[in-house]
């Protein structure tokens, strides 16, 4: 059974990520958003994995709503809290999966080449075929990604010293 402060801290995560999405990075037809990867990081290890994809999709979909996110936030958001949650509660228990972050978004990268740029028109894609543009997608990323968890290392980080933690899993 989920608790009510587990549904309101992903609640408020979520709400945190709507609230700095303006804070993105055009990069292509894509606007990478560095908060996502830092609120993958304190979800998937505050949380769990489970509660990390539901972040990023009730994030995802606000911005996409909002204009301020494109349909990449989905493979862009939802793989890096995946990856950090299973790595940091099935394998290690460490902080350190904080940094396996890039590691679900380049899946994402893989995912967003192969399935959803081939809806777009090829005058948006600088560079064609698909292996280039799974590079494209992990090199526009890498600059939102890699910022991302550093970020969200820290959070955590502060998160654990201010006992916050302790209160979310009560």
């Amino acid at each position: 059974m989920v608790s009510t402060r587990k549904i309101a801290a992903i609640i408020v995560l979520a709400a945190l990520g709507v609230a700095a999405s303006p804070i993105n990075i055009p990069m292509g037809p894509t606007k990478a958003f560095p908060f996502q990867h830092a609120l993958n990081v304190v979800t998937g290890i505050l949380l769990g994995p489970w509660s990390a994809v539901l972040t990023a999709v009730i994030v995802g979909t606000i911005r996409i709503g909002l204009g301020t996110g494109t349909i990449f936030a989905y493979p862009g958001g939802i793989p890096g809290g995946l990856v950090v949650g299973l790595v940091y509660w099935y394998l290690r228990k460490t902080d350190i999966a904080a940094f396996t972050e890039p590691i679900g978004t380049s899946l994402g990268a893989i995912v967003s080449a192969t399935l959803i740029v081939q809806f777009f028109p090829r005058a948006m894609l600088p560079i064609f075929g698909v292996e280039n543009q799974v590079l494209l997608f992990i090199i526009y990323w890498a600059f939102s990604c890699v910022p991302g968890s550093v970020i969200g290392f820290a959070l955590v980080k502060g998160l654990r010293r201010a006992g916050i933690e302790k209160r979310l899993l009560v």
